[in-house]
């Protein structure tokens, strides 16, 4: 279960919700939780969770490992805040600030070589599902968004997949079980015909669009949905909780 925060919460306000996270007495053998603060609260979030089994990501970097690219921030630095994970190519990532999926290929592999994983995030507007389009693209983002992890022979350990139809993110709208399945089947399939059996069988494909503890039960009992990656339901606790505490229910 990925929390990512987004441009949200002060220091103070991350500190009361990690402090509450650690709390909540989580089956770790049944959950992995990963939190991905803001790049201000990276350290304060490693100083708290350094001896807990609560994983820390970046929510974005660039894919060289230093230079004159004011802004920026790169794996390596990433590493150095405690970092062991890094999310990229979320849709506002490519909505927003026009990242394509080549530019997501080479984070991903510079992600990977600093023995950072990489969550790549993939998914279709709602234009492009309404036209029918929505295989048509996700095909596309993963051939682009992942050709040199192909070409290298990783393994399913070094990458997290996550599908987040544009059309469900911060919209109170959620791709029902079966529609979100529908495209986690896909993806797994064609993990199958392009990389291996093996890592497609054993890779986590995350679910992202309005999630919330209403819906994370079901969403969970799909096949093919191993975790999910979770945005304005992860900011507080009466939410968050309940949704890494889902198998409870």
């Amino acid at each position: 279960m990925a929390a990512n925060w987004k441009m949200n919460l002060s220091l103070d306000d991350a500190r009361a919700l990690i402090i509450a996270i650690k709390r909540a007495e989580t089956d770790f053998n049944t959950v992995d939780v990963l939190i991905a603060p803001p790049f201000t609260a990276l350290a304060l979030a490693y100083e708290l969770l350094a001896e807990t089994d609560i994983f820390i990501a970046g929510q974005n970097m660039h894919w060289e490992t230093g230079g004159a690219f004011t802004g920026e921030i790169s794996p390596l630095m990433l590493k150095e805040a405690g970092c062991t994970h890094v999310i990229l190519g979320h849709s506002e990532r490519r909505s927003l600030f026009y990242e394509s999926s080549a530019i997501v290929n080479k984070k991903t592999i510079a992600a990977i070589n600093a023995k950072l994983t990489p969550t790549v995030c993939i998914g279709e507007s709602l234009s492009e599902r309404e036209d029918g389009k929505t295989f048509d693209i996700i095909k596309s983002q993963l051939n682009e968004s992942l050709k040199d992890f192909r070409a290298h022979e990783r393994t399913y350990e070094e990458l997290i997949l996550a599908y987040e139809p544009v059309w469900a993110i911060g919209t109170g709208r959620t791709a029902t079980p079966a529609q979100a399945q529908e495209v986690h089947s896909f993806i797994r399939n064609w993990i199958t015909e392009n990389i291996g059996s093996d890592i497609a069988q054993d890779i986590r494909i995350l679910y992202g669009g309005s999630v919330k503890p209403d819906n994370i039960k079901e969403l969970m009992e799909q096949p093919d949905i191993d975790g999910a990656l979770i945005g304005g339901a992860s900011l507080k606790t009466d939410s968050f909780i309940p949704i890494i505490h889902f198998y409870e229910n």
